[in-house]
């Protein structure tokens, strides 16, 4: 789709979702893309780490797609970039600490060469064809988080990025109350507004608010305290290192990320006065209680390093009596693999502060009164809620119509939306769907490769090897074997019914005209029924035929 004398917007991703943010804006025949992130994958994607949105539609368009702006760097907004971005072949355009984040994800591929990285200061306005934009530094949980002010021929946008209010933001000095209200007053035709914590009836806090309750419980615990939050949180990073001083506490860090947001950080001019790092033999050499650790793996992933030290799988060792502080919320879908990290460190009798417990973490989205300020401060004509499930989208529109923005839409992932002219209106619907990282492999997560997975997880597989001589008769035992398939004790007998079965399919089929094929699907269909009728599995049945004469 070519948009025309219109302005348009399309998600691809983010939006009846968290996480997997991918935004366009069409306008005069011409496409940009706000964002291309990756999502957590979920049972649903066995042996999947890295869930990414489909970008079929805009593939089909990127002769029209003039560049990629991000917002931010967390990993739902970039994480998708050294997989899509060189595809695309566009360039990308980001401030400072961002683009030290995609920069070190593109050398990481080996792609730096391939893919057009722009650096642009906050505040620094270019355009795009008939777009253009400025970067505005709103708060949020990883420096540099900004929305964008969006100008087009038919009036301006103002798509917030995640954000949040803080009097006291640590690192980063946010757009003002003032700075805001101006743009409000020279008029805003829509705002595209982030709706994580639409239904918090208070505000999210301040990040200094937190370093009190971090410095009560580092203080109060008795031996090693390992501190897991997320690894783009620099702000918390800071808070931390103050905290690690005040206490006497060497620290250090484990996970990759963490090295890598620390050492982008440090280079945009961040992080001062953080304090040295000792490596995990230094940490483990020192007393207990001179001890702390910043951890990745929050969210429960089974490779971070929290999840290590909690089936004492790494250098760094915890003990009875030791603590873990989760400084950080659990993202919806998250809260089984978390419990199961937590049971693995009560277990061991490991204590664990989290946010349900003491004041050790805020969220970097905002509640509802922050985002009645943000009406009244830029107060647009049109409010379309993105960056949250559908309950979370249809809130915010009922908040901001409520509030007297005169015009909301909830559009979903797909929706073409026609702001202007004469919007906001669904006008079309495109495909949408989510591609998974499989090894080092792109694939749809509804194709052919994942539905055999689940398939083979559900209902175990079974292999049969049977030979022919001439005239359609078994040359010998045919051979099964089986994974996954839940018949345990009863196994010989089993196997014994299934060869029964298959034996009876051949010995009708001898002699009689027809192909191997018909023979093959004949066999395979015997077997199924067999393990249905002992498991009520439908296992998934493979069969090698050999016509050995």
């Amino acid at each position: 789709m070519k948009p025309g004398e219109e302005l348009l917007f399309l998600a691809l991703g983010g939006s009846g979702e968290i996480g997997m943010n991918l935004n366009l804006y069409g306008c005069r025949g011409k496409w940009v893309m706000v964002d291309l992130g990756v999502s957590f994958a979920d049972p649903a994607c066995p042996g999947v780490d890295v869930v990414m949105p489909d970008i079929a539609f805009i593939e089909e368009h990127r002769d029209d797609l003039l560049g990629i702006v991000l917002t931010h760097g967390h990993e739902d907004h970039i994480g998708a970039l050294p997989y899509l971005a060189q595809d695309l072949g566009v360039p990308l355009y980001a401030t400072p600490f961002t683009a030290g984040l995609i920069k070190g994800k593109l050398v990481e591929e080996g792609i730096e060469e391939a893919v057009t990285l722009h650096v642009v200061e906050t505040g620094q306005p270019f355009e795009l064809g008939p777009f253009g934009f400025r970067h505005l530094p709103l708060a949020h949980s990883i420096p540099e988080g900004n929305a964008l002010l969006i100008e087009t021929p038919f009036g301006r946008i103002f798509h917030t990025g995640d954000w949040k209010l803080d009097e006291e933001p640590q690192i980063g000095v946010p757009t003002t109350a003032e700075e805001l209200t101006a743009i409000g007053d020279s008029g805003v035709l829509a705002m595209v507004c982030d709706s994580t914590n639409v239904f918090n009836k208070e505000p999210s806090g301040s990040e200094a608010s937190v370093k009190a309750g971090l410095l009560t419980a580092v203080a109060g615990a008795k031996g090693r305290v390992l501190v897991t939050t997320f690894a783009s949180n620099a702000a918390r990073l800071q808070t931390l290192g103050e905290v690690a001083r005040l206490t006497g506490r060497k620290l250090c860090v484990a996970g990759r990320s963490l090295d890598r947001i620390i050492a982008v950080a440090k280079s945009c001019g961040y992080l001062k006065g953080f304090p040295p790092l000792v490596d995990f033999d230094g940490i483990m050499a020192v007393p207990p209680r001179e001890a702390m650790i910043i951890a990745t793996g929050g969210q429960g992933e089974p490779r971070a390093a929290l999840a290590r030290v909690a089936f004492d799988q790494h250098p760094v060792k915890l003990d009875e009596g030791d603590t873990v502080i989760f400084s950080s919320r659990k993202i919806p879908g998250n809260e089984v693999a978390i419990g199961r990290i937590q049971n693995a460190l009560a277990a061991r009798n490991i204590e664990m502060i989290t946010e349900s417990q003491a004041h050790v973490h805020v969220s970097g989205h905002p509640g509802r009164p922050e985002l009645l300020a943000m009406y009244d401060w830029i107060r647009p004509e049109i409010l379309m809620p993105v960056h949250g499930e559908r309950r979370h989208m249809a809130e915010q529109a009922r908040l901001g119509a409520t509030h007297g923005i005169a015009r909301t839409i909830v559009q979903t992932n797909g929706d073409i939306v026609r702001l202007a002219p004469d919007g906001p209106a669904k006008v079309a619907e495109v495909h949408h769907g989510r591609l998974v990282l499989d090894g080092n492999v792109i694939l749809p997560a509804d194709g052919l490769t994942m539905n055999d997975r689940r398939k083979l997880m559900v209902n175990g597989h079974i292999s049969v090897g049977v030979a022919i001589r001439r005239g359609g008769k078994l040359a010998g035992m045919p051979d099964i074997r089986m994974r996954g398939v839940p018949v345990e004790d009863e196994r010989e007998r089993f196997l014994a019914d299934a060869v029964a079965a298959l034996t009876g399919v051949v010995q009708k089929a001898a002699g009689r005209q027809g192909d191997i094929e018909t023979l093959r699907e004949a066999v395979r269909l015997a077997v199924r029924r067999t393990a249905a009728d002992w498991t009520g599995k439908k296992p998934i049945v493979d069969v090698a035929i050999v016509d050995v004469g």
